[in-house]
Protein backbone atom coordinates (compact mmCIF):
# COMPACT_ATOMS: atom_id res chain seq x y z
CA UNK A 1 0.00 0.00 0.00
CA UNK A 2 1.27 3.50 -0.81
CA UNK A 3 2.22 5.56 2.21
CA UNK A 4 0.70 8.85 3.28
CA UNK A 5 2.95 11.87 3.36
CA UNK A 6 3.32 13.67 6.67
CA UNK A 7 0.78 16.44 7.21
CA UNK A 8 1.99 20.02 7.31
CA UNK A 9 0.65 22.70 9.59
CA UNK A 10 -2.73 23.94 8.37
CA UNK A 11 -2.09 27.53 9.37
CA UNK A 12 1.43 27.68 7.98
CA UNK A 13 0.70 25.88 4.72
CA UNK A 14 -2.64 27.63 4.00
CA UNK A 15 -3.65 24.53 2.04
CA UNK A 16 -7.39 25.02 2.34
CA UNK A 17 -9.55 27.75 3.73
CA UNK A 18 -12.37 26.41 5.88
CA UNK A 19 -14.84 27.92 3.42
CA UNK A 20 -13.20 26.00 0.58
CA UNK A 21 -13.33 22.74 2.54
CA UNK A 22 -17.00 23.23 3.39
CA UNK A 23 -17.83 23.98 -0.25
CA UNK A 24 -15.95 20.96 -1.62
CA UNK A 25 -17.43 18.57 0.95
CA UNK A 26 -20.92 19.99 0.39
CA UNK A 27 -20.52 19.61 -3.37
CA UNK A 28 -19.44 15.98 -3.09
CA UNK A 29 -21.58 14.71 -0.22
CA UNK A 30 -24.21 17.33 0.63
CA UNK A 31 -26.48 19.03 1.17
CA UNK A 32 -26.58 18.55 4.95
CA UNK A 33 -29.68 19.81 6.71
CA UNK A 34 -30.02 19.70 10.47
CA UNK A 35 -32.98 17.70 11.78
CA UNK A 36 -33.29 16.75 15.43
CA UNK A 37 -32.31 13.10 15.78
CA UNK A 38 -33.62 12.46 19.32
CA UNK A 39 -34.80 14.66 22.14
CA UNK A 40 -31.81 15.65 24.33
CA UNK A 41 -32.15 13.09 27.15
CA UNK A 42 -32.49 10.23 24.69
CA UNK A 43 -29.55 11.56 22.68
CA UNK A 44 -27.48 11.62 25.85
CA UNK A 45 -28.26 8.01 26.77
CA UNK A 46 -27.74 6.70 23.24
CA UNK A 47 -24.44 8.56 22.96
CA UNK A 48 -23.14 7.04 26.20
CA UNK A 49 -24.18 3.65 24.84
CA UNK A 50 -22.32 4.34 21.57
CA UNK A 51 -18.92 4.61 23.24
CA UNK A 52 -16.62 1.93 21.78
CA UNK A 53 -19.34 0.22 19.78
CA UNK A 54 -21.27 0.60 16.54
CA UNK A 55 -24.26 2.90 16.08
CA UNK A 56 -26.37 -0.16 15.29
CA UNK A 57 -25.52 -1.89 18.57
CA UNK A 58 -25.96 1.26 20.66
CA UNK A 59 -29.32 2.09 19.11
CA UNK A 60 -30.51 -1.46 19.62
CA UNK A 61 -29.45 -1.39 23.28
CA UNK A 62 -31.07 2.01 23.83
CA UNK A 63 -34.34 0.88 22.27
CA UNK A 64 -34.39 -2.25 24.43
CA UNK A 65 -33.59 -0.22 27.56
CA UNK A 66 -36.37 2.29 26.98
CA UNK A 67 -38.90 -0.36 25.99
CA UNK A 68 -38.13 -2.50 29.04
CA UNK A 69 -38.41 0.25 31.66
CA UNK A 70 -40.89 2.50 29.85
CA UNK A 71 -39.25 5.83 30.64
CA UNK A 72 -35.89 7.34 31.54
CA UNK A 73 -37.35 8.22 34.95
CA UNK A 74 -37.88 4.50 35.56
CA UNK A 75 -34.26 3.81 34.59
CA UNK A 76 -33.07 6.10 37.41
CA UNK A 77 -34.81 3.78 39.89
CA UNK A 78 -33.90 0.48 38.25
CA UNK A 79 -31.34 -1.88 39.83
CA UNK A 80 -27.90 -1.41 38.29
CA UNK A 81 -27.58 -5.09 37.39
CA UNK A 82 -30.89 -4.95 35.50
CA UNK A 83 -29.61 -1.99 33.45
CA UNK A 84 -26.34 -3.81 32.81
CA UNK A 85 -28.11 -6.90 31.53
CA UNK A 86 -30.44 -4.87 29.31
CA UNK A 87 -27.70 -2.86 27.57
CA UNK A 88 -25.36 -5.82 27.07
CA UNK A 89 -25.70 -5.59 23.23
CA UNK A 90 -23.83 -2.26 23.36
CA UNK A 91 -20.81 -3.79 25.11
CA UNK A 92 -18.98 -2.55 28.22
CA UNK A 93 -22.28 -2.71 30.10
CA UNK A 94 -20.61 -2.66 33.52
CA UNK A 95 -19.07 0.71 32.71
CA UNK A 96 -21.97 2.21 30.78
CA UNK A 97 -24.79 1.24 33.17
CA UNK A 98 -23.53 3.34 36.12
CA UNK A 99 -22.74 6.22 33.77
CA UNK A 100 -26.26 6.24 32.37
CA UNK A 101 -27.95 5.87 35.74
CA UNK A 102 -25.60 8.41 37.35
CA UNK A 103 -26.12 10.97 34.59
CA UNK A 104 -29.90 10.65 34.71
CA UNK A 105 -29.98 10.82 38.53
CA UNK A 106 -27.74 13.91 38.51
CA UNK A 107 -29.97 15.70 35.99
CA UNK A 108 -33.05 14.84 38.06
CA UNK A 109 -31.36 16.08 41.23
CA UNK A 110 -30.16 19.35 39.70
CA UNK A 111 -33.21 20.16 37.57
CA UNK A 112 -36.10 18.28 39.19
CA UNK A 113 -37.04 16.84 35.80
CA UNK A 114 -35.39 14.77 33.09
CA UNK A 115 -35.21 17.48 30.47
CA UNK A 116 -32.20 19.17 28.89
CA UNK A 117 -34.17 21.55 26.72
CA UNK A 118 -33.06 24.47 28.91
CA UNK A 119 -29.52 24.14 27.55
CA UNK A 120 -30.64 25.69 24.26
CA UNK A 121 -31.12 28.98 26.11
CA UNK A 122 -27.59 29.06 27.54
CA UNK A 123 -24.42 30.38 25.92
CA UNK A 124 -22.58 27.51 24.25
CA UNK A 125 -19.73 27.36 26.77
CA UNK A 126 -22.16 27.37 29.70
CA UNK A 127 -24.17 24.55 28.13
CA UNK A 128 -20.97 22.55 27.65
CA UNK A 129 -19.90 23.10 31.25
CA UNK A 130 -23.29 22.02 32.55
CA UNK A 131 -23.21 18.74 30.63
CA UNK A 132 -19.59 18.02 31.50
CA UNK A 133 -20.47 17.78 35.20
CA UNK A 134 -22.49 14.63 34.51
CA UNK A 135 -20.88 11.23 35.16
CA UNK A 136 -19.25 9.76 32.05
CA UNK A 137 -19.89 12.82 29.88
CA UNK A 138 -16.83 14.14 28.04
CA UNK A 139 -16.25 16.55 25.13
CA UNK A 140 -17.58 14.24 22.42
CA UNK A 141 -20.81 13.30 24.22
CA UNK A 142 -21.36 16.94 25.13
CA UNK A 143 -20.91 18.13 21.56
CA UNK A 144 -23.17 15.41 20.14
CA UNK A 145 -26.04 16.26 22.49
CA UNK A 146 -25.77 19.99 21.84
CA UNK A 147 -25.32 19.66 18.08
CA UNK A 148 -27.68 16.84 17.16
CA UNK A 149 -30.45 17.29 19.75
CA UNK A 150 -30.45 21.07 20.18
CA UNK A 151 -28.93 22.44 16.97
CA UNK A 152 -26.22 24.34 18.81
CA UNK A 153 -22.83 25.07 17.14
CA UNK A 154 -20.80 22.44 18.98
CA UNK A 155 -18.29 20.35 17.01
CA UNK A 156 -18.38 16.60 17.74
CA UNK A 157 -15.08 14.89 16.90
CA UNK A 158 -15.26 11.17 16.26
CA UNK A 159 -12.50 8.87 15.02
CA UNK A 160 -13.15 9.75 11.36
CA UNK A 161 -13.09 13.52 11.89
CA UNK A 162 -10.00 13.22 14.08
CA UNK A 163 -8.16 11.22 11.41
CA UNK A 164 -9.20 13.40 8.45
CA UNK A 165 -8.41 16.62 10.31
CA UNK A 166 -4.87 15.42 11.00
CA UNK A 167 -4.35 14.33 7.41
CA UNK A 168 -5.55 17.70 6.14
CA UNK A 169 -3.28 19.54 8.57
CA UNK A 170 -6.19 21.17 10.38
CA UNK A 171 -4.69 19.92 13.65
CA UNK A 172 -1.25 18.65 14.53
CA UNK A 173 -0.34 14.95 14.30
CA UNK A 174 -0.13 14.58 18.09
CA UNK A 175 -3.38 16.36 18.97
CA UNK A 176 -5.77 13.98 20.75
CA UNK A 177 -9.50 13.82 20.08
CA UNK A 178 -10.48 15.74 23.23
CA UNK A 179 -8.25 18.70 22.35
CA UNK A 180 -9.38 18.53 18.73
CA UNK A 181 -12.86 19.65 19.80
CA UNK A 182 -11.45 22.91 21.14
CA UNK A 183 -9.20 23.50 18.13
CA UNK A 184 -11.60 22.69 15.30
CA UNK A 185 -14.73 24.40 16.60
CA UNK A 186 -13.38 27.99 16.48
CA UNK A 187 -12.14 27.49 12.90
CA UNK A 188 -15.66 27.09 11.53
CA UNK A 189 -18.46 29.70 11.39
CA UNK A 190 -21.16 28.62 13.88
CA UNK A 191 -23.82 28.27 11.19
CA UNK A 192 -21.56 25.89 9.23
CA UNK A 193 -20.47 23.56 12.03
CA UNK A 194 -23.13 20.93 11.41
CA UNK A 195 -22.35 20.80 7.66
CA UNK A 196 -18.61 20.74 8.33
CA UNK A 197 -19.00 17.91 10.83
CA UNK A 198 -21.21 15.86 8.52
CA UNK A 199 -18.98 16.48 5.50
CA UNK A 200 -15.84 15.35 7.30
CA UNK A 201 -17.46 12.29 8.84
CA UNK A 202 -18.90 11.09 5.52
CA UNK A 203 -15.56 11.78 3.82
CA UNK A 204 -13.76 9.74 6.50
CA UNK A 205 -16.15 6.82 6.22
CA UNK A 206 -16.29 6.61 2.44
CA UNK A 207 -13.04 8.04 1.07
CA UNK A 208 -10.36 9.00 3.61
CA UNK A 209 -10.42 5.60 5.30
CA UNK A 210 -8.00 4.57 8.03
CA UNK A 211 -6.17 1.75 6.26
CA UNK A 212 -6.88 2.18 2.56
CA UNK A 213 -7.72 5.82 1.79
CA UNK A 214 -9.20 6.25 -1.68
CA UNK A 215 -7.03 9.21 -2.61
CA UNK A 216 -7.60 8.79 -6.35
CA UNK A 217 -11.29 9.44 -5.78
CA UNK A 218 -10.83 12.27 -3.25
CA UNK A 219 -12.46 15.64 -3.81
CA UNK A 220 -9.68 17.20 -1.68
CA UNK A 221 -6.80 15.49 -3.48
CA UNK A 222 -5.40 18.53 -5.34
CA UNK A 223 -4.34 20.30 -2.14
CA UNK A 224 -4.23 17.51 0.43
CA UNK A 225 -0.81 17.40 2.15
CA UNK A 226 -1.23 13.71 3.00
CA UNK A 227 -2.34 12.27 -0.34
CA UNK A 228 -0.92 8.92 -1.33
CA UNK A 229 2.34 8.91 -3.29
Amino acid sequence: MARLRNSKSFRNASIFSVEELIWLLHTRYGPFRWVQRYEPITELVYTILSQHTSDLNSQRAGDILLNKFGSWEAVTEAPLNAIEETIRPAGLSKQKAPRIKGALQTILKLRGTLSLDFLAGLPLEDAKSWLRQLPGVGPKTTAIVLCFALGMPAMPVDTHIHRVSKRLGLIGPKVNADLAHDLLEPMVPPNEIFSFHMGLIVHGRTTCKALRPRCNDCVLRIKCPSKMD
